[in-house]
């Protein structure tokens, strides 16, 4: 019915103006005619223009100053001639009126407010702005000042209104016929193909280009890294269990359990479920006797430690929560040299901003041999940042409960023109692998660093929400280049 209208109007006329008064003439849905106009404008029955008007609308305080008037007058109404207390004012109108009421109505030198008593200033008012809101309302035009009085008072809100002036377009036809795509073996039968209004062909049309997945710069930076763990003969260990048990995050690795780490404040902890319920219970003895009174040399930390606080559940703050299971299960055999890396996402209560998130991804490398040294562990760390493009490295003392020695790793970058952090390292502590069961003479080195600051300095990104989130523009994931890794 819309279609036969538009296309039956322009057959005897040069030109709809106005969709929305052609709607309201035809007794047609707006919605109904937009529609129709943009099907035929798209095969070019028809030429459509864009026509749009801003009209005002009232908001919801708006439409309620239009029923029941604005609060000013009601204030003034409510007040009777020999005057009013405002406690009582207030009873009677509301907290909103009264308080809006009495803003308006003393601007507009309607009322005298006293210290205790309200009186009115004039014998007789008109509610303007009721007036103003009901013309609004019913599409009577108003004054750009009325307009902007109303605005302020946040009473009306601008609504664009869309709509189309339509003229004929190259293919206009009083009727349309839906062209055919195919000839039939019943149109030849029948004879019909005389007739038909076939759909034209184009030979030059592209066929839809094959999409395919496209590989985020992360999980690229991620694949490079894995390969030159891979190349130094490193095997990866299983990441894939984000819940851990504070005794495998913190307690095996000789962090004393008031650590700050271990608030709420920098860990996610679990509700449900709250603890855990396997842990090895010669090991966690273990554990326990070298912590309260130490042991291998250890003085230990002098405290009372608690099973309930081992037990908590959290989302891991390191992959290092991984490496000791792994070092553990290694100590139960026969012992055998190992070197095991990872590259999985972690969780710290941070606070978000231009260089943090609550989650990122800790890239972690270690190695379990006989007789390791720091010179041991220097040498890898060179080796694995000149695959990275790095081969200016400076070491600086560090702090960590769990190695002793440790190094904050800094490397020379060569784009910067300066020395910037890439990373932390160490010597696990005797009183960290001695418990597991590990040999005497067993050390482990271990290193770590994020995905991510790597990865936003290879790509030039220097907000990692533009990196990592719900704000990622999808564009970067298509037209990102191929990772190379060297980072100067």
């Amino acid at each position: 019915m819309a279609e036969e209208a538009v296309l039956g109007f322009l057959e005897k006329n040069e030109l709809i103006t106005d969709s929305g008064e052609f709607a309201v003439e035809q007794g047609i849905s707006h919605d109904e005619i937009v529609n129709v106009i943009k099907s035929l404008n798209g095969f070019r029955f028809v030429d459509a223009q864009d026509i749009k008007k801003e009209r005002w609308q009232l908001t919801a305080e708006g439409k309620t100053y239009a029923a029941n008037g604005s609060p000013e007058f009601q204030l003034f109404m409510a007040i009777p001639q020999e005057g009013i207390s405002r406690v009582e004012l207030q009873k009677k109108l509301g907290d909103s009126v009264f308080k809006i009421g009495c803003q308006q109505a003393i601007k507009n030198k309607w009322v005298e407010m006293g210290k205790s008593q309200v009186s009115r200033k004039v014998a007789h008012v008109d509610d303007n702005v009721k007036a103003m809101l009901v013309r609004i309302n019913d599409g009577e035009a108003v004054s750009q000042e009325e307009i902007d009085a109303l605005k302020r008072r946040k009473l009306i809100s601008p609504q664009i209104w869309k709509g189309y002036s339509v003229r004929k377009g190259p293919n206009y036809a009083p009727k349309r016929r839906k062209p055919a795509t195919d000839l039939t073996r019943e149109n030849l039968q029948r004879g019909d193909w005389k007739d038909l209004q076939f759909k034209e062909y184009n030979f030059s049309a592209k066929g839809l280009p094959a999409e395919g997945g496209y590989l985020h710069p992360l999980l690229k930076v991620r694949r490079q890294m894995q390969m030159i763990f891979l190349q130094m003969g490193f095997e990866e260990m299983p990441t894939n269990n984000y819940v851990e048990s504070s005794f495998w995050n913190f307690d095996a690795l000789f962090q004393p359990q008031q650590h700050p780490a271990r608030d709420s404040h920098d860990t996610f902890f679990l509700r449900e479920p709250s603890t855990t319920k396997m842990l090895p219970e010669d090991y966690v003895e273990r554990v326990k006797q070298i912590h309260e009174s130490g042991g291998h040399g250890s003085r230990g930390y002098q405290y009372d430690w608690k099973r309930d606080e081992a037990n908590k559940n959290l989302l891991r703050t390191h992959t290092t929560a991984v490496s000791s299971r792994m070092l553990y299960a290694l100590a139960q055999k026969p012992f055998e040299a190992k070197k095991y890396y990872s590259v999985d996402r972690v969780f710290r209560n941070e606070a978000v901003d231009r260089t943090h998130l609550a989650e990122f991804h800790q890239i972690e490398g270690l190695i379990c041999d006989r007789g390791l040294n720091l010179g041991d562990l220097q040498g890898v760390l060179y080796d694995f940042f000149s695959r990275l493009g790095m081969s200016k490295l400076r070491f600086k003392p560090a702090y960590n409960p769990y190695t002793e020695p440790s190094m904050e790793i800094f490397g020379y970058h060569e784009g910067f023109k300066k020395w910037v952090e890439v990373g932390n390292s160490g010597m696990f502590r005797p009183e960290m692998l001695l418990p597991m069961g590990l040999p005497e003479d067993v050390r482990v080195i271990a290193w770590g660093l994020s995905l991510e600051r790597p990865t936003m300095i290879l790509y030039g990104i220097d907000n990692i929400r533009d990196l990592f989130g719900h704000k990622v523009d999808l564009s970067l994931i298509k037209s990102n280049p191929i990772c190379r890794i060297g980072l100067q």
